[in-house]
């Protein structure tokens, strides 16, 4: 049996304001293109399949899609993260059973299994552990908790059938390796989850985590099929090409497509305007951080100039003073409100306001306090 384990699209998001749909849509030609060469059998979706809980319009149209697509080439598995609507994701999911695409998105179907011809194929979405703790009688609160019961039931169903198991879930399992892009899941007790939960399976197909971990051989996190924050700067993104025989393994990674490479930078502007060293970052998207002494004027207009992909600007001057941890009553008291606004001016522009900014900064002061005394 051959499946394609993938997860966390995250159709809809964007990167800092740049519209991934395009680059979303060639993910999914990719992958439709991989379960027909590579004649796959099933596809497991661990979750996170939208951004958020109510997707655009437009990213309901490209899962619709892809799910189409995929249902056409092989048996489709999908279950909720913890950025999907349980109750949208899930609807009409009793309808898609029949057109091979098996959407599993509530606790109450944990422990029915999905059968591609002999594998049971279970599906665990993601749990936040106090809306299950009351209708699974839990006696403990956290993640482990939930996913302990979750396999419990599963466990019971596999000694029925003997079958060889799959199992999808959306968790974070100690051992793999977070990014700044996952949405923190701690607020349902402690995140991480121990790998020994899922013992007695065949293959665990792991969601929410961004990067591919393999956790262990049996136990896999495909990661997000794009980067979704710069700490991923280094990943290779893709999906799990996974051969079940016999109780045997074999994982594949199978990389998707980048649609543009992620890159930092970092030194005084002029610097990195000049230096030939940084041709090939021209046409990746960028982080830039400058330690300039004084913040440069026009700065993102400039750095687009030459790099024209340039994302997030960040400014770290080298030698900077120690931060000012006095309260901003503190920092305030006694001082004029002209004295304010021009701290506050030459803190954004990294200058000194000029004589006629501070002219037209005493107008606006006095004009506001005639005002007052009018009312």
């Amino acid at each position: 049996m051959r499946f394609l384990h993938t997860s966390d699209w995250h159709l809809g998001r964007s990167f800092h304001r740049e519209d991934l749909l395009t680059a979303q849509a060639a993910f999914v030609d990719h992958l439709v293109e991989t379960v027909r060469a590579e004649r796959v059998d099933c596809v497991l979706v661990s979750g996170d399949v939208y951004d958020r809980a109510l997707p655009p319009v437009d990213a309901v149209r490209l899962c619709d899609e892809a799910l189409r697509r995929l249902a056409e080439q092989a048996r489709v598995v999908l279950i909720a993260g913890n950025h999907d609507s349980a109750h949208r994701l899930g609807f009409g999911a009793d309808l898609m059973d029949t057109a091979g695409v098996h959407v599993r998105t509530g606790f109450a179907t944990v422990g029915r299994p999905v059968m591609i011809e002999d594998v049971a194929v279970y599906g665990i979405p993601y749990l936040e552990p106090e809306l299950v703790r009351a209708p699974w009688e839990l006696t403990r609160r956290g993640h482990t908790a939930a996913l302990t019961e979750a396999m419990r039931r599963i466990r019971a169903d596999q000694a029925e059938r003997g079958a060889p198991s799959v199992v999808l879930a959306h968790a974070f399992v100690t051992g793999g390796e977070p990014s700044d892009s996952e949405r923190d899941i701690s607020v349902g007790g402690i995140a991480d989850v121990p790998a020994a939960v899922f013992e007695g399976v065949d293959y665990v197909a792991l969601g929410h985590l961004h990067g591919r971990w393999p956790v262990t051989d049996r136990v896999r996190y495909s990661g997000s099929p794009l980067a979704y924050s710069f700490s991923e700067e280094h990943h290779e993104k893709g999906s799990w090409l996974v051969d079940l025989n016999d109780g045997e393994i074999h994982a594949e990674f199978v990389a998707a497509p980048v649609p543009r490479r992620l890159g930092r930078l970092a030194g005084r502007l002029e610097e990195l305007l000049a230096d030939p060293a940084h041709e090939p970052l021209e046409d990746r998207w960028l982080h830039v951080t400058l330690t300039d002494g004084k913040r440069p004027q026009g700065a993102m207009e400039r750095l687009r100039a030459r790099f024209p992909h340039t994302l997030v600007l960040t400014f770290a001057p080298e030698g900077g003073a120690a931060a000012d941890r006095r309260t901003w009553t503190e920092r305030v008291r006694g001082r004029s409100e002209t004295d304010i606004a021009r701290d506050f001016l030459a803190e954004v522009t990294g200058a000194d306001p000029a004589e006629a900014e501070l002219a037209l900064l005493g107008e606006a002061f006095e004009d506001c306090r005639r005002r007052e005394a009018l009312r």
